[in-house]
């Protein structure tokens, strides 16, 4: 969701609160913004531990995680289609690499915390 949208959201719900229920009706909306942000909070770290679980930088495949990518994707959007955190390999752009069992390596670059490009690179010898 689009922060600017959800920030809308939560001030919206507390305007509505405050306007139909006075102070009870800003607790309640006080209340179900900070139940959101627990949620996407939890969601989160939720990706992280799943993804630290496994090699860093190991992928089943790359072709379909190559498939899979986007411009515009988020890191916490790419980490469950990969399954594992990506081997750093630059700082600027920030640059990742996940490597499949064949040698074939999915390279993405970062820029304010969105993918800009998605590259497949096979490995030698293959078709």
């Amino acid at each position: 969701m689009n922060p600017i949208v959800g920030w809308s959201l939560a001030v919206l719900a507390v305007a509505i609160g405050y306007a139909r229920f006075g102070w009870k009706g800003v607790l309640l909306a006080v209340t179900m913004v900070v139940f959101w942000l627990l949620l996407q909070f939890g969601r989160a770290l939720r990706t992280m531990r799943d993804a630290a679980a496994r090699p860093v930088g190991a992928i089943d495949n790359a072709v379909m995680l190559h498939a899979q990518l986007r411009p515009g994707m988020r890191l916490l959007q790419i980490l469950p289609l990969a399954g594992s955190l990506g081997e750093k390999v630059a700082d600027d752009p920030e640059t990742f690499v996940w490597t499949d069992g064949g040698g074939d390596r999915v390279r993405v670059e970062l820029r304010r915390g969105r993918c800009t490009a998605v590259r497949l690179e096979r490995a030698a010898g293959a078709p």
